[in-house]
């Protein structure tokens, strides 16, 4: 057993662990299993191959548990072992057995460690700025699911998936993830934000939707020694009738206390809000064909026009757009739309190995990007997994002078998958391809297997 757990250890070490080295470290997830005082049998799946089996299994785009043991069962035939039994049923075990907090903190690390490579030249005015935003996940229809997260109301019992709310916080300068918080479908975007500005360091510049545009939020993050910039939320009229006009379509306006408290804020939060406070007001038009909206109105408490002009905070709104390529990249191209796992302790478990990894991926572009001097955040996340997933055979078998220069190689073809910079690209919102002539599930589906017997 010793033997073959060490066998497995060098392999992912010398595939997953060569590219990720600067972000997370086998040292650092030894350091975590021990802060935690996990205890662990000397089982063939222990927490670090099960860490490393299921950080494999995320950026695959075979997701199943047998594709993942599989793997194993190769590294231990390969070197001419006893190979393990081919029912998943231990690595499942093993991953239930990871605890969360676990996860967590690994996360909250990589998190962490990639935001300390980002550099003064990658800042927006001196200042590091953090884009947030919320999304949802389906999962699979089990009575546990179900009951933590349940489906929407509006669909009937069994017609539907059981679905959770994420929210996120992204980087603007690595586009790495940096905070997650998850809760039911009907959470309002910023019940989660608020769970979430506890991770914004002194002078982040926060950015985001209406959606998070409200009074006491403004204050709270003013008092956390942060600025934001959101747009204007829909209940606000705009009129320049009102305030200190600072500059062409600019000003400087006195927002009032709420005369009653909002939902989500208990008595002592409202109490502690100050009578009044003042936000800057910027508003321009979009006349690019296609966009829906015709004129955006931003509030931010960045008061300074010499330091921060009104260019300079409408550019970097445009910016906002990154958080949803983000969020598509997190979904689509990592697969994290619908997760597999059929419990919500797991369920957690797997958003929280999709963000590691996804981290881990940025993490890989940002190196390649400094080592040849090409913007990280211009490089295809998608290209670089596929190059990463085809490279990690030939680490997991080359000695080690060849593997480091297999791996100065993967970081010199990243590279050249550079995204091109299309401003003010339109598209049309059709799709071409026609869906299959099937009829939806308006009924649970053992009462059509009914009728399908009866008929």
């Amino acid at each position: 057993m010793t033997l073959r757990v060490q066998i497995l250890k060098d392999k992912f070490s010398q595939s997953l662990g060569l590219p990720f080295k600067e972000l997370l470290p086998e040292s650092a997830i030894k350091l975590a299993i021990s802060e935690l005082k996990i205890k662990y049998k000397k089982r063939l799946f222990d927490p670090l191959i099960t860490l490393w089996a299921f950080l494999s299994q995320v950026l695959d785009t075979d997701k199943t548990c047998h594709n993942a043991v599989s793997k194993i069962i190769a590294h231990l035939a390969e070197s001419e072992l006893e190979i393990p039994s081919t029912d998943t049923s231990g690595y499942c075990q093993a991953r239930a057995r990871l605890p969360e907090k676990l996860l967590e903190k690994l996360f909250n690390y990589s998190a962490q460690n990639l935001e300390e490579k980002v550099t003064e030249e990658n800042l927006w005015c001196g200042r590091n700025v953090k884009v947030i935003d919320g999304s949802t996940v389906s999962m699979p229809d089990t009575v546990e699911n179900q009951k933590q997260y349940p489906q929407p109301s509006s669909q009937q019992t069994g017609c539907g998936f059981p679905i959770a709310k994420i929210g996120v916080i992204f980087s603007l300068a690595t586009g790495a993830a940096i905070a997650l918080c998850i809760d039911v479908l009907n959470t309002h975007d910023i019940k989660l934000a608020r769970r979430l500005y506890s991770f914004l360091k002194p002078n982040d510049v926060l950015l985001g939707d209406r959606a998070f545009c409200a009074y006491a939020d403004l204050f709270a993050i003013k008092q956390l020694d942060c600025d934001a910039i959101f747009r204007k939320h829909s209940s606000r009229t705009t009129t320049m009738r009102k305030g200190k006009i600072i500059g062409d379509c600019d000003k400087l306006v006195t927002w009032y206390k709420p005369k009653s408290c909002p939902k989500g804020l208990s008595k002592d939060e409202f109490d502690a809000l100050p009578k009044n406070i003042t936000v800057r007001e910027i508003y321009y038009y979009i006349v690019i064909p296609g966009f829906r909206t015709g004129r955006v109105s931003l509030i931010t408490t960045l008061l300074d026009k010499a330091t921060y002009s009104t260019l300079d905070i409408v550019g970097l709104y445009g910016k906002r757009w990154d958080v949803k390529l983000d969020l598509r990249h997190l979904k689509t191209t990592l697969g994290m739309d619908i997760l597999r796992c059929k419990s919500p302790s797991m369920i957690r478990k797997e958003i929280h190995v999709y963000l590691l990894a996804y981290n881990l991926i940025r993490s890989l572009m940002w190196s390649a990007g400094i080592t040849h001097n090409t913007p990280p955040n211009r490089l295809s996340l998608q290209g670089t997994r596929h190059h990463l997933l085809n490279f990690i055979p030939k680490l997991e078998t080359a000695h080690s002078q060849k593997r480091i220069r297999l791996y100065r190689s993967l970081l010199k073809i990243i590279v050249h998958k550079v995204v091109p910079d299309r401003p003010a690209r339109t598209e049309p919102r059709v799709t071409k391809r026609r869906p299959k002539a099937y009829p939806r599930l308006t009924k649970p589906r053992h009462e059509l297997r009914k009728q399908l017997q009866t008929a």
